[in-house]
């Protein structure tokens, strides 16, 4: 289990309004807070729908990245290690309550530079990370650069990855506003350095997609390196973006690991 937060008075649970970084329906009775953080080329709607089909005493807070949505005026971030310490600054507040963290592909390599980057600065840990899409951070980078890329052959290995939906990708005044930030994405991705440290106190749970040959179950198991506590994998049947389709069997899979913690 990880450290309990320490932040701030702890009287009383602060209520999670909707901000710059958080979209949240404020759930007052909720034990857990759980962080969730988007995909390359995703966003918090791919979250929104899981606050209302969560556990009651789980809030759910989709994080809002800059680059998209309605923050698509900002420049998004180019380089993980600047995202996640502003992150850092941003939830903190927000951890006078248990919490948990949940990330998808590149949700998961920021869910865990944010983890680290919380022990280091704050000597707080999440009750449990929630890893998924993404191989272990140690393995080493097995697909092309592509964030550089002439637009042409960009938005072509773009639908390669199957993720972004095809009338996206053919309608051209959308494709402009939103290329920006994915290419700033695949950058955090393709530029991350792993930098080996202790492993985090704090449960772990690792999901992947049965057809996603990226991030199988051996890739997977690479995670348990990076906690003392309980390391679990979870398969379930889909490609790299099996998240879209399988909610209904995710949703109970967090909602059990973190009551357990209760």
């Amino acid at each position: 289990m990880g450290a309990p937060p320490t932040p701030g008075p702890r009287n009383s649970a602060r209520t999670l309004a909707s901000t710059q970084w958080f979209q949240v329906q404020p759930n007052s009775r909720a034990h857990f807070r759980l962080f969730c953080f988007p995909y390359a080329g995703g966003s918090s709607a791919i979250y929104r729908p899981w606050t209302r089909q969560i556990h009651p005493d789980i809030e759910v807070v989709p994080v809002a990245l800059p680059g998209r949505e309605f923050r698509l005026q900002e420049p998004a971030y180019t380089r993980l290690e600047p995202l996640v310490e502003a992150l850092a600054r941003e939830i903190f507040p927000y951890l006078d309550r248990p919490f948990a963290l949940f990330g998808h592909s590149m949700g998961a390599m920021i869910s865990f530079e944010l983890a680290r980057r919380l022990r280091a600065e704050h000597g707080v840990e999440p009750e449990h990370l929630f890893v998924s899409g993404r191989r272990a951070p140690q393995l080493p980078e097995t697909d092309p650069e592509i964030h550089n890329l002439p637009e042409p052959e960009f938005i072509a290995e773009v639908a390669r990855l199957n993720g972004t939906p095809r009338e996206v990708l053919e309608h051209a005044e959308l494709m402009e506003m939103l290329i920006p930030m994915l290419r700033a994405d695949f950058s955090v991705c393709y530029t991350y350095d792993y930098v080996p440290g202790a492993p985090l106190t704090c449960s772990l749970t690792a999901l992947g997609g049965t057809k996603d040959e990226d991030a199988d179950r051996a890739k997977l198991e690479g995670w348990c390196v990076h906690t003392r506590g309980r390391c679990r994998i979870r398969m379930l049947e889909g490609d790299h973006f099996f998240i879209n389709q399988q909610h209904p069997a995710i949703l109970p899979i967090i909602a059990e690991t973190l009551l357990a913690h209760s």
